[in-house]
């Protein structure tokens, strides 16, 4: 691990006590956590009277570090204060995601007309049993459109709803692209975002922790007490305002789920934005298969009709040499 560290040891320390991400990156960092010496170590160094030059390499490396009191609670706060700004920007663009995706598809009108569409759909599939009325369905019930084959097993429920709305409503063709942050959004876990959400939070406290311990170190940790006391007053805003839109999140994921009169609790917005990102392209691939079926219907009643067409010229010739003949016949 120190062959990988290529500035000498005392610029190291002076670099972790700066808070200088330029002189150690994250990784660097991370391994002088790991390499920290235990309890034993250091008092077994402690103990050591002997001449310290000819301690080897990882000895002095030891001997550096105890230098600066809880060595080791500095580095992992450099270690959050090198990631803090990534993680933020992350987390931050996740949270805007699901907000922008939860807005396109509860505003997307051609969204509700397709929703309608199907729902006509059904009711007309159903006319005479008790499942004809209906006013309204599950929202995992889109998922069965593709299931749900006529009996020449060749077009689904989902082909004819893009035909039908190919020819009664082309103007909603288009819907996906009011989704534009829907499959982004379905790719989100919130559980993933309320872990980083709790690290952060638990970050801060651990720099908070930290300012205050250090007040006792004396001269060695001034420099360091006041770079952490800046990055605390920013980083504590920031994540203040990660706190505010988290919560706006977690309001707007409910609603979506609660826009389709599903329960959050069984159907989450995970659930929902999954469900409707892989109708979206079911959708499409169906709308794109009826538009190669009708070329190639197409084509083929092209070449009947070339066929008939050659068919036709040839009986008209034959019909032609039969007159001549007759003729030569009657002349002769």
């Amino acid at each position: 691990m120190l062959t990988k560290i290529k500035i000498p040891l005392p610029d190291m320390l002076s670099a972790v006590l700066a808070l200088d991400s330029s002189a150690l990156d994250i990784d660097q960092v991370e391994n002088l956590i790991k390499f920290c010496p235990t309890k034993e170590e250091m008092e077994m160094l402690r103990n050591y009277t002997g001449d310290k030059e000819m301690l080897g390499k990882c000895e002095q490396f030891f001997m550096e570090l105890m230098k600066v009191p809880r060595i080791e609670a500095k580095l992992r706060v450099f270690g959050f204060k090198i990631t803090f700004a990534s993680q933020v920007d992350e987390l931050k663009s996740c949270l805007n995601i699901i907000n922008a995706a939860t807005k396109e598809v509860k505003e997307s009108a051609k969204l509700r007309q397709i929703m309608q569409t199907i729902l006509t759909l059904g009711n007309a599939l159903n006319q005479g049993t008790a499942r004809g009325s209906a006013v309204g369905f599950k929202l995992d019930s889109l998922l069965k459109l593709s299931d749900t084959r006529a009996r020449n097993n060749k077009m689904t429920l989902m082909h004819y709803l893009c035909k039908l709305v190919g020819e009664k409503m082309p103007e909603l063709l288009d819907f996906a692209n009011d989704l534009v942050h829907l499959e982004a959004a379905s790719k989100i876990e919130l559980k993933t975002l309320a872990e980083e959400m709790q690290a952060a939070t638990k970050g801060l406290e651990k720099v908070e922790q930290e300012l205050m311990a250090s007040e006792n170190d004396g001269a060695i940790s001034l420099g360091f007490r006041k770079v952490l006391k800046d990055f605390l007053d920013t980083a504590d805003e920031e994540v203040k305002t990660l706190a505010s839109l988290y919560s706006e999140v977690g309001r707007n994921a409910d609603s979506l789920s609660h826009y389709f009169g599903e329960d959050p609790a069984r159907c989450p917005f995970e659930q929902v934005t999954k469900i409707l990102t892989l109708f979206m392209k079911t959708f499409i691939k169906s709308r794109e298969e009826n538009e190669k079926q009708a070329e190639a219907d197409k084509k083929k009643l092209e070449k009947e009709a070339i066929k008939e067409k050659s068919a036709t010229k040839k009986d008209g010739a034959d019909n032609d040499n039969d007159l001549i003949q007759q003729i030569h016949r009657h002349r002769t």
